[in-house]
């Protein structure tokens, strides 16, 4: 069974386009490392009519959209070996935390085991 990590970001919408071209370099890397599937997500339909929504959870502000983000892998001892590799690639060093257009503190992050896939 699959094994996925989601992602829920919040993204100035002034810097969408810039995130764009780093998700771009990142799809490449954890793809060409073993990843099976990998997405990113803009937010379009914010404002749910049930559930608690997204923008709620992570305070997203005006000026701000959502990214919802997910990795698929065949497994989470997969997983751990393929964001190992990634994680020393150099196609990712030069990305500097500090400049990049999302703020780690309100980001929402998980692995999760697969229950039904359709």
């Amino acid at each position: 069974m699959r094994y996925v990590d989601g992602y829920v970001l919040p993204v100035p919408k002034a810097r969408i386009k810039e995130y764009a071209k780093i998700a771009k370099v990142a799809a490449k890397v954890w793809k060409d490392h073993g990843a099976l599937d990998y997405y990113e997500c803009v937010g379009d339909d914010l404002k749910p009519k049930w559930g608690v929504p997204f923008p709620k959870v992570v305070k997203l502000k005006p000026s701000d959209t959502l990214v919802f983000a997910f990795i698929v892998y065949k497994s989470r001892a997969d997983r751990d070996k393929i964001n190992a590799k990634v994680m020393s690639d150099p196609r990712l060093a030069c990305m500097d935390p500090k400049k990049m257009p999302v703020d780690p503190k309100r980001m929402l992050v998980g692995g999760f085991k697969v229950l039904v896939q359709g």
